[in-house]
């Protein structure tokens, strides 16, 4: 089921109707293919074996009609993920500090999405290109610029996979939205842009032997002038 907007996990997923902001709600699966392309951190929340909850950062990437994530064999929360345990992957891209004339109206800008699912193991064969595409996604070009995964390197990774079918999305772009008294009073109201996307010069590894240049593709998400 394709959903209309930011939900609230329940213990069972029936639904991922937005509740409150329906006018944030974004519907859209272009928007969320390009939300998911443009970052490369993920949330995943689930049960833990505890009987508690655990929510855990990890990289994302999207292969068409599914997300994939990716980590350690020996991973307990991977282990329970490849067991076709319930999760919510969230994804958040913040662009900016919405500042109000009053405290009560602060806000950011942000794209958001939850996706609902299970995830299930991908076959050993899949998973060299799985792990290329993780290094496509950070690092363009990446993979022709270094050695292939060694063999040990692979049975040491699990990679999994959930398909984009029950999702919901929210964005704001919102102006300050004072209150009239409040717009006529002496607060400075406005926003603070910030791109979380914008890169600074490499830094070289301290052990970095000596002539060894930055590669194409390090040079291209930088603001290093191509040599």
């Amino acid at each position: 089921m394709t959903s209309t907007g930011a939900s609230t996990a329940r213990s069972t997923i029936t639904s991922t109707t937005l509740t409150r902001m329906r006018e944030c709600a974004v519907t859209d699966r272009a928007e969320l293919d390009r939300l998911l392309d443009d970052n490369f951190l993920a949330h995943v929340g689930m049960a833990d074996d505890q009987g508690g909850v655990v929510v855990i950062p990890t990289a994302v990437v999207r292969d068409r009609d599914r997300v994939l994530v990716h980590g350690s064999t020996g991973s307990g929360w991977m282990r329970r993920a490849a067991a076709g345990q319930a999760v919510c992957l969230t994804v958040t891209d913040l662009s900016g500090i919405i500042v109000a004339r009053t405290a009560f109206e602060n806000s950011l800008r942000y794209r958001s999405a939850v996706l609902f699912g299970s995830f299930t193991r991908l076959a050993e064969p899949d998973v060299p290109r799985a792990l290329d595409l993780f290094t496509e996604h950070l690092i363009p070009g990446r993979t022709g610029e270094i050695r292939p995964n060694h063999r040990r390197e692979l049975a040491a990774t699990m990679v999994l996979s959930m398909p984009i079918e029950q999702w919901s999305m929210k964005t704001s772009t919102d102006w300050p939205t004072d209150a009239e008294d409040d717009v006529a009073g002496h607060a400075w109201a406005g926003i603070i842009p910030f791109d979380a996307h914008r890169l600074g010069d490499p830094l070289p590894a301290p052990d970095l032997r000596p002539g060894i240049p930055v590669p194409a593709s390090v040079r291209a998400m930088t603001t290093l002038v191509p040599a």
